[in-house]
């Protein structure tokens, strides 16, 4: 039966793999909690779907009013298809998905004037990022059919605008529509932010994750006279945010943005200045230097990976955030990782998120202390 409202969807998984690639996907499991308990408490959205693999998440959703999609045992997902399948089962109109880490901090007052939007709406796209999606709303919904589903949801806003020209509005960016749970800094990001809910705080609390230096790093954003390093795959609106939004100078690196999509990883020719100068000098002196060049680092860690042809395992990776080198197997994985500890300044380690959604959140984290100084920008009046 079709709804006369917004229906919401959000998709997540159980995980596979290693221990600390389960801990990250029971993370994003409790974050779905978060955001069905959010969504029931908005007018405009008269249906929730939670598509899932994990039977323990359907059975915690089961004395909610939701309907629970579980994957059939065996099958390959693809998102799109599976996408299309239940506008159709449920004859959507307007859709307003998320995936399942997405969106941890977006509040019930924010998903309300999403959904309003919608509402009003004949035609119209509403993302958090219209190059490389992680929620968006749109209607008619039944405009999926007119094109080949994405595989992966990153895909869907510019399909739906580009491909299928819905108008689109973007959302503002902000810590509460960028942050993207995929790896372990994320957590530690989410740990650190008073706004996160109440199921991934409790789960979060459960978790022996050392997060001291991070702590220790995200002082220095209120700070006048501190200087901060960030290096890795920056956006412009980004660094935008830490001109406007810190009290410390920032020292940017920006490197490798679409290295992934463009195909320049895969076929090795990712290249990095902070790279070449780790080759010839090693990792000791590598953070020894970056070390005179700030009071903290922000490290994207997986451009200088891929500038050295590696794409190490996602346990290394990840182990590698947590500061953990002894479960590291890649040996330049692990020796990075010590050094990075061992630097007289705090060097926080993470993928793409750390430099994206993750700065959003821990400056706001870190302006969530108390400090109230001026930022180093401020909008004129009227503008």
């Amino acid at each position: 039966m079709p709804a006369s409202g917004v229906s919401l969807l959000i998709m997540t998984g159980s995980g596979e793999g290693s221990e600390v690639e389960r801990m990250v996907a029971q993370a994003r499991q409790a974050i779905t909690l978060d955001t069905v308990d959010k969504a029931l408490t908005v007018e405009a959205i008269d249906r929730v779907i939670v598509s899932t693999n994990s039977r323990p998440l359907a059975k915690k959703l089961r004395d909610k009013p939701v309907c629970v999609e579980l994957d059939a045992p065996g099958e390959e997902f693809h998102f799109g298809r599976q996408l299309l399948a239940l506008i159709d089962k449920y004859e959507i109109e307007r859709l307003f998905y998320v995936g399942g880490g997405s969106a941890p901090l977006l509040s019930a007052e924010e998903m309300g004037h999403i959904a309003e939007s919608l509402l009003s709406a004949d035609q119209l796209l509403i993302a958090n990022n219209f190059y490389s999606t992680d929620f968006a709303a749109f209607t008619p919904a039944s405009i999926l059919r007119d094109a080949e589903p994405p595989a992966f949801d990153n895909d869907l806003g510019w399909l739906l605008g580009e491909t299928l020209s819905l108008p689109i509005r973007e959302l503002p960016r902000t810590a509460a529509t960028q942050l993207d749970v995929d790896t372990p800094i994320d957590l530690m990001t989410l740990k650190l932010h008073p706004a996160a809910g109440r199921h991934v705080r409790r789960y979060l609390e459960g978790l022996d994750l050392d997060i001291s230096h991070l702590e220790e790093a995200i002082k220095f954003f209120t700070d006048r006279e501190a200087m901060v390093v960030v290096a890795g795959r920056v956006s412009a609106a980004t660094w935008t945010y830490l001109e406007s939004e810190t009290a410390c100078q920032v020292r940017l690196f920006a490197e490798e943005r679409g290295m992934r999509a463009s195909g320049r990883q895969a076929r090795g020719e990712a290249r990095s200045l902070l790279g070449f100068y780790l080759d010839e000098v090693g990792n000791e002196r590598f953070f020894a230097t970056l070390s005179t060049l700030g009071q903290a680092a922000f490290i994207d860690s997986r451009v200088i990976f891929a500038h050295r042809g590696l794409w190490p395992t996602a346990a290394d990776r990840f182990y590698s955030d947590l500061r953990q080198p002894e479960k590291i197997a890649d040996p330049f994985v692990r020796h990075f990782t010590e050094a990075a500890m061992q630097a007289p300044i705090p060097i926080v380690l993470g993928g793409h998120s750390l430099v994206a959604g993750g700065l959003y959140a821990l400056i706001e984290a870190a302006w969530a202390r108390g400090e109230d100084l001026p930022r180093h920008i401020v909008p004129h009046p009227g503008t």
